[in-house]
């Protein structure tokens, strides 16, 4: 049986799958077999009013979810109670880690595994490219994280331990909601400082969770904690922690800069594959109704993580277009994407050989970057070094039933996309 002089050459064009003696099976010839075993079946050829569709579906789906987190929290008119936020955001953070797993670092490895086209070929064969491509990207984004961590420190002269909390804060005027000094008398007067530093480097990296310390009312939220738990007990109703709180211009400034650049490279990883899913689906054959509504499923709920991990950044002002922004932007992956595929379908080969290293190697650095995020920035932030995590057990048991949720439905949608 000849051999496949190129490897990206089309499997169908050199193997025959009617003339195949197993009893002798060479390497070259067990490649061929998982070569063509992977092929695509057909070409996409109808269904082109559902393919349109769609396009419209994922986008306004997609950007309904992100969106949400971000305006319950940056936008006042939105009254919506605090454990529909808490879900929102804990339920995103369960996608984002299943995603890594499931959608990222299975698929990659069906690309280019070592027991695929790729991987049994002269170059990829004898190692497993996946899980180190997956563990160098996770590490680059340790470096990053670190160094912005570290810059932010040195120019903002911030403590990575929490000694700001142990100082006496001293009778200086608080600004009101709208930034003007409160008047004497006022509650918040001579709160600022004490306020200010306890918001001090874990906050930087996540939004407080008991409203007890972050409310969105500032007469509740700048209280000492004796009448804050009096005026606490004394209520029921529970709001969502605004992103819009003033706690001040430097300080703003400091957890802006200090999780930015992690929420970009996330939102890099996120829409990296969102395009290749989009591409893919557009250039689908036969199974793409069975794919459609899974995608739509899987889109909202990595929208609703992406737009979790943005609503607790605090955006200074000259930047509050930007969550906005980075919204859209991850709406419109995936609907651009499977407009190109449709556009492109009769050329593209999702699983041709060029196609499967671009998309396996693409997969496994998202899938390090989603790694990381998942368990360092929002499990290991929030639940085990956060020193502002709420003490109740009621919202505790919310927020983990709310995170193994969204990792439960996650990976359960990885059984058909």
């Amino acid at each position: 049986m000849a051999a496949m002089a190129d490897p990206s050459t089309t499997v169908l064009d050199v193997f025959d799958p009617s003339n195949v003696n197993l009893s002798d099976v060479s390497d070259e010839l067990y490649k061929q077999i998982i070569c063509f075993l992977n092929a695509r079946s057909s070409p996409p050829e109808s269904n082109i009013g559902l393919r349109i569709s769609a396009l419209f579906v994922i986008l306004v789906t997609a950007s309904l979810t992100t969106l949400f987190p971000v305006v319950t929290t940056r936008v006042h008119l939105f009254h919506v109670p605090l454990y529909v936020y808490i879900f929102a955001r804990y339920f995103g953070a369960g996608i984002i880690i299943a995603t890594a797993f499931i959608h990222l670092l299975d698929p990659a490895y069906e690309a280019i595994g070592p027991y695929t086209c790729v991987g049994l070929t002269k170059g990829w064969k004898g190692y497993s490219w996946p899980p180190s491509i997956a563990m160098g990207s996770a590490m680059l984004i340790f470096l990053l994280d670190f160094g912005a961590e570290w810059y932010v420190e040195r120019t903002f002269g911030l403590e990575h331990q929490h000694k700001a909390v142990e100082e006496t804060p001293r009778e200086e005027t608080a600004p009101g909601p709208d930034n003007r000094s409160a008047p004497s008398g006022h509650p918040l007067r001579g709160r600022q400082l004490s306020v200010v530093s306890h918001h001090s480097h874990q906050f930087l990296h996540s939004a407080d969770q008991d409203d007890d310390l972050l409310h969105s009312e500032p007469e509740i939220a700048e209280s000492t904690a004796v009448e804050e738990k009096a005026a606490v007990a004394e209520r029921d109703v529970e709001t969502v922690p605004s992103s819009t709180t003033p706690i001040g211009a430097r300080e703003t400034e400091r957890g802006f800069r200090s999780q930015i650049a992690a929420f970009m490279i996330l939102e890099f990883g996120v829409i990296v594959h969102s395009v290749i899913i989009g591409l893919n689906l557009g250039a689908s054959g036969d199974e793409f109704t069975s794919l459609y509504p899974v995608v739509v499923f899987h889109q909202a709920f990595e929208g609703l993580g992406i737009g979790a991990r943005l609503s607790v950044i605090p955006f200074p002002p000259r930047f509050t277009w930007l969550p906005w922004s980075f919204c859209a932007l991850y709406g419109l992956s995936t609907p651009l994407a499977l407009a190109a595929g449709l556009f492109i379908a009769k050329a593209y080969d999702p699983a041709s050989f060029t196609a499967s290293i671009v998309s396996g190697v693409l997969d496994s650095i998202s899938a390090g970057i989603l790694l990381y995020t998942g368990l360092v920035e929002l499990l290991a932030r929030d639940f085990l070094f956060n020193p502002d995590r709420t003490r109740k057990t009621k919202r505790i048991c919310f927020m983990l039933g709310s995170l193994f949720l969204g990792l439960f439905l996650m990976a359960l949608l990885g059984k058909w996309a």
